[in-house]
């Protein structure tokens, strides 16, 4: 039986297309039988046709990664064959994670060397030098180079004496670069001996100094401590002073600087003298001094030296804190003493402006957040708690929507004794 032969006219454009077409059954199964093709009017073997469609697709996949390829030491063999020489096979997920352009364009390397992308602060493997700064800047400012301009001659003294004079009307952060300048200073614009004859000075000036500010016989002992611990100023300079001052503020000083020194033998760090600033202490630091400036306040009554405690803290975005515990301490208590009291001081603090709008709303709005929490260990704190708002708002501490937000519990109660436990359907 004769097998007819199909003509098929193929053009050569048409012969490259036809690469991405699948074998037929009979090149799978192997089929030896030599088969011919016509094109324009030529026969031509069905081997050559395969041959060709083989070629062609290895050529277009050589044109479609050698600009990928290109450094990666590929060669490509007569055959169509791609050849590595000396590369490692990359696995399909590294292809996929590789972050090589992929439009075909380019070498194929990373940009700008591996160190353009996101969050990338340089190439791998690059350190950072410290900067150092240049002194012929124009923008270059030491204060040690315009104190040494000054030519104050004998009057370097004078240097440590204005500093301290002017911490202390400042704050406690204040006062711990204050200290710190003074330690710099020290060796490079004024000597040990001009230190000694600044306090010595500061000492003399103690009564004009207390008028302007109360504390300032506390203060300069804890400057004197301060320097005795950074080692500007000799350990025996408190010793010469002994059964030698008439003045009492100046005693004050010397005592509370002999106070602190001793201290230090037992462990304490004198460079904490002044504290840590508000936003270097933690907040469970905060929260410990917070609470214990409420029971303190609660013990003394003193306002002022609550609101004085609170400033000292240095931390006027965690008020809200304050007003948080108040509330809750009013929640927990059970006389009318501790109610009045913490209304007297958020009303003080209030006035002064020492609380802001934004920190009291936010420290309500905490306490109507936990009230279902807090009223699991304090029964009628729904009840004492609207009767506080209520009360607070009378005052002008708190406005009219922060009021109106404050939770409340409704409650349900029997018709009668004799109803048999009938509950009424309406709360009030």
């Amino acid at each position: 039986m004769e097998v007819e032969k199909e003509h098929i006219y193929v053009t050569p454009t048409e012969l490259e297309n036809l690469s991405d077409a699948p074998f037929s059954g009979d090149e799978e199964n192997g089929v030896s039988g030599e088969q011919k093709t016509e094109i324009n009017g030529n026969w031509i073997p069905a081997t050559s046709i395969t041959e060709a469609k083989i070629n062609a697709k290895a050529k277009r996949r050589l044109r479609k990664n050698s600009s990928r390829d290109s450094g990666r030491g590929d060669s490509v063999s007569d055959n169509g064959e791609t050849l590595k020489i000396g590369g490692i096979p990359t696995s399909p997920k590294g292809k996929l994670l590789d972050r090589r352009s992929r439009s075909g364009k380019g070498r194929g390397l990373p940009k700008k060397g591996g160190a353009g992308g996101k969050g990338v602060w340089g190439t791998p493997g690059q350190v950072y030098d410290v900067e150092e700064v240049d002194i012929k800047d124009p923008n270059y400012d030491d204060d040690q180079e315009m104190l040494k301009n000054l030519n104050l001659g004998e009057m370097k003294y004078s240097v440590p004496v204005l500093a301290v004079s002017l911490a202390l009307e400042g704050k406690a952060s204040h006062r711990e670069m204050t200290s710190k300048l003074i330690s710099d200073l020290c060796g490079t614009v004024v000597s040990k001996t001009d230190v000694e004859k600044s306090f010595d000075r500061l000492l003399k000036e103690l009564p004009e100094l207390a008028l302007d500010s109360p504390r300032a016989p506390q203060l300069v002992g804890q400057f004197i401590a301060r320097a005795v611990g950074d080692g500007i100023l000799s350990s025996t300079y408190i010793d010469g002073y002994k059964g030698t001052v008439d003045c009492v503020q100046a005693r004050a000083a010397l005592d509370r600087a002999t106070v602190l020194l001793s201290m230090t033998k037992g462990g304490k760090r004198i460079d904490n003298v002044w504290g840590s600033g508000g936003g270097q202490q933690s907040v469970k630091h905060l929260v410990k001094e917070i609470d214990m400036l409420l029971k303190e306040y609660l013990l003394s009554g003193d306002v002022l030296e609550a609101e004085r405690c609170l400033q000292e803290l240095e931390v006027p975005h965690f008020h809200h804190e304050l007003v948080y515990e108040a509330v809750v301490m009013v929640l927990e208590s059970t006389g009318e003493k501790t109610f009045k009291m913490i209304l007297d001081l958020l009303k003080f603090l209030w006035r002064s402006s020492v609380i802001t709008v934004d920190q009291m709303k936010r420290g309500y709005e905490r306490v109507y957040c936990e009230i279902p929490d807090i009223n699991l260990d304090v029964p009628h704190s729904y009840s004492v708690l609207e009767r506080f708002v209520e009360e607070c708002f009378q005052a002008g501490i708190i406005s009219k929507p922060l009021r109106d937000l404050c939770p409340s519990r409704g409650r349900k109660r029997f018709v009668s004794e004799g109803d048999g436990g009938r509950l009424k359907l309406e709360s009030y």
